[in-house]
């Protein structure tokens, strides 16, 4: 038992390790056309256009995806973020989360 237990912990400590961060600078470069709706610091000018600051990595890059597979619906959206790459996704999303709340 205590063998199995260590190969399952050393699996998961190499596969932990090809997992890659996001880049949160590369977010915020890439997250400079979303400042446009969604404010220079995430908090959107428009009532209509959701507040990105502090908004949970995962959840952003799964509304992202969802636009760009069309899945979601919205002709600005699909546009925004069809030029983007998986990567791209998960650091905007980083870059958000990490401005932290309002």
């Amino acid at each position: 038992m205590k063998l199995k237990l260590s190969l399952l912990l050393a699996a998961v400590t190499l596969l932990a390790g090809h997992v890659s961060a996001a880049d949160i600078a590369a977010g915020k470069s890439k997250a400079a056309v979303c400042a446009g709706c969604h404010g220079p610091d995430g908090i959107s000018f428009i009532p209509n256009y959701p507040n990105l600051k502090g908004q949970k990595a995962a959840y952003t890059a799964k509304q992202l995806q969802d636009f760009k597979s069309k899945k979601r619906s919205d002709p600005v959206m699909i546009a925004q973020s069809a030029a983007l790459s998986d990567a791209d996704i998960k650091n905007i999303a980083a870059y958000y989360e990490s401005l932290g709340k309002k």
